[in-house]
């Protein structure tokens, strides 16, 4: 006799926003981590406060599923990233499974965005950071796509680099579409989020 098994529902409790922190990476391809939960926290009407504690922004509150909720802006750097999110799952007893990151991709093209439970870092720092952190690649993500460099760029000057004008409105819709998928993974769970979401793409015009 078969018995069929059933997959666990991952509910995020804890959404991270991978960036730099200084004025200087403000709307840089690298920092739309912060972007994204910047986003989030302006849609559910949640404040951000400086903890020490965690080495980061935090901003608390009600999801629109009505669970709690925690958000995060690592101030470590991106290559540090892990010590800001190992300290709070640690403090509220967070498992890595229910930690949502958010930050970006150069293999998605830009417009593009991809939900997955698990994975390696893929090259990125800040990923490999918090996955050396937490001791697990097993914890939901979402990249957003940034698109790659040109060719004329070196990959660094690429990433830290600002969005071309003709780019910027394609930024804001996929933001909205990251909003969209967050707040279905809150209702339905991150694995049916990526069924209808990982298909969708913002073209640029």
């Amino acid at each position: 006799m078969t018995q069929e098994k059933t997959a666990k529902l991952i509910i995020p409790q804890l959404i991270v926003g991978l960036g730099n922190p200084e004025p200087k990476y403000d709307r840089t391809r690298h920092n739309i981590g912060f972007e994204a939960v910047d986003a989030l926290a302006d849609s559910w009407g949640l404040n951000w406060e400086k903890n020490q504690r965690f080495q980061g922004l935090i901003a608390e509150g009600l999801a629109p599923n009505r669970s709690k909720i925690r958000l995060l802006k690592p101030l470590t750097y991106m290559n540090r990233s892990g010590q800001a999110v190992r300290a709070v799952i640690d403090w509220y007893k967070i498992a890595p499974e229910s930690v949502l990151v958010i930050y970006d991709d150069m293999d998605l093209p830009i417009g593009k965005l991809r939900m997955r439970l698990s994975g390696s870092a893929g090259g990125h720092n800040g990923m490999k950071s918090i996955i050396s952190h937490l001791g697990t690649q097993n914890f939901p993500r979402l990249r957003i796509g940034i698109g790659k460099s040109d060719g004329n760029k070196e990959t660094i000057s690429h990433v830290l680099g600002k969005f071309a004008p003709t780019e910027t409105k394609v930024v804001t819709d996929v933001l909205e579409l990251a909003i969209k998928a967050v707040n279905f993974s809150l209702q339905e769970g991150v694995e049916k989020a990526m069924s209808l979401y990982n298909g969708c793409s913002v073209a640029i015009t």
